[in-house]
């Protein structure tokens, strides 16, 4: 048995910097094949036969609506369920280590306005140390770790003692689809990592989002005599108000301390809102589209029940909305918060490997969005964290990319970490 220490681990920094053009290849071919959530087919293909290349043992297979019917208050309804292919790659261990779960999400936002991009959105440019493209950095990128990282081990000729599975997801976007229908196909190990863009910073802990429709009744009537009318814009503005104060209320009065030093824990936002159809015609309805957010120990239905009594609240102090109450519905995936202790096993464990690699203590943060790593732990009783290279400032923004060099720090300490967890 190879013992680890630090010479090891700068020997496998070596394998995996010899595998860079490796890993700009595949993560360029990963980026040039569009997959936005809901047409994940295409990569899926890629993603099969990168696995099978390292003979891995390959497992695909689609989520139904049938077994997630059942979770659908924490993964959205999905418009289509086929040519969605989850995969997931297993090595096995040789006996007595610790098995882990690797996972990456292959699907991407839409790229958007292409004239915004400096080039194509997909092009998998390489400028300098920076690769462009969406899905780069959230998180292709993610994915060309756990791969190349393997790789780098394999190339040394170590073996590990624990399994690993790599597990290649769809539908993160909106709400966890693949990661969902991973555990629920059995797939468990003693601990799992997200390679999400973290900026290197260990996360034990994701904050949760929830969406939200409000539906707001008026009364039309011609512009002309508007006081005749009841303009349904005119009354979401209070309830719009009432929701900012409830968000700057909530943030000085939630603690958590790993969200502590964030400035807005729990952000309420207003996405969409649609009202009225003519120019000069009172705005008979309106509809508001939101997210809010929650910090670890948060529970979403007490929380819902807060937001509806806020708005019941407001409802209730005018006239018109007394009569005519706005209507709350949740919708989507609705993304409860989680964390593991940040001294647990597999927290300690990546510290210790990203140390070895940087010689620095990692950032142990936790961040606002909702991802798949809740779960990984509310359903599938595994302590999972995230760390990965890129910056989430990028993600889903015009120009996404992810430095080459951040990628084979992260690449080099997953392969730290596999050696030392799996032994």
């Amino acid at each position: 048995m190879v013992e680890f220490d630090d010479g090891l681990s700068q020997t496998i920094r070596g394998a995996v910097h010899a595998r860079r053009e490796d890993a700009v290849s595949l993560l360029r071919e990963l980026v040039r094949v569009p997959s936005v959530t809901g047409a994940e087919g295409a990569v899926g293909a890629v993603v099969g036969r990168a696995f099978s290349e390292r003979a891995l043992e390959v497992d695909t297979w689609e989520a139904t609506r049938e077994e997630t019917e059942p979770y659908r208050d924490h993964v959205e309804e999905q418009i289509s369920y086929e040519n969605r292919p989850n995969v997931a790659g297993t090595r096995r261990g040789t006996g007595d280590g610790r098995s882990i779960l690797l996972n990456a999400h292959t699907d991407t936002v839409d790229p958007g306005d292409p004239t915004a991009w400096r080039g194509d959105p997909l092009s998998g440019n390489l400028e300098g140390d920076l690769l462009y493209g969406r899905g780069s950095c959230d998180m292709k990128g993610g994915l060309v770790t756990h791969l190349v990282a393997l790789d780098a081990l394999c190339d040394l000729g170590l073996g590990l003692r624990g399994d690993v599975t790599v597990a290649a997801t769809v539908g993160e976007e909106n709400g966890g689809l693949g990661a969902l229908s991973t555990v629920l196909r059995g797939y468990s190990a003693d601990a799992a990592i997200i390679t999400e863009p973290t900026r290197l910073a260990l996360v034990p802990a994701q904050g949760g989002s929830l969406i939200f429709r409000l539906k707001i009744p008026g009364r039309s009537a011609h512009a002309a005599v508007r006081d005749e009318g009841v303009s349904a814009l005119e009354k979401f503005v209070p309830i719009f108000e009432n929701l900012r104060e409830l968000e700057q209320e909530r943030n000085g009065v939630l603690s958590h301390p790993l969200y502590d030093s964030v400035r807005n824990k729990v952000p309420i936002n207003i996405g969409v809102v649609r009202a009225g159809n003519w120019a000069s015609t009172v705005p008979e309805s309106l509809v508001a589209e939101g997210r809010v957010g929650l910090i670890p120990g948060e529970e979403v239905g007490p929380f819902k029940d807060l937001v509806s009594e806020r708005i019941a609240t407001v409802a209730e102090r005018d006239p018109w909305l007394r009569e005519h109450p706005p209507k709350l519905e949740w919708f989507g995936g609705q993304f409860a918060p989680a964390e593991v202790q940040p001294d647990a096993p597999i927290c300690e464990a990546l510290k210790r490997a990203h140390e070895r690699v940087t010689g620095e203590v990692p950032t142990v943060e936790g961040v606002p969005y909702g991802a798949d790593m809740r779960l990984f732990i509310r359903f599938g009783s595994m302590p999972c964290v995230m760390y990965g290279a890129g910056d989430v400032n990028v993600a889903h923004a015009p120009d996404e990319h992810i430095s080459v060099t951040e990628l084979l720090t992260a690449t080099t300490t997953v392969a730290c970490l596999l050696a030392d967890w799996c032994g």
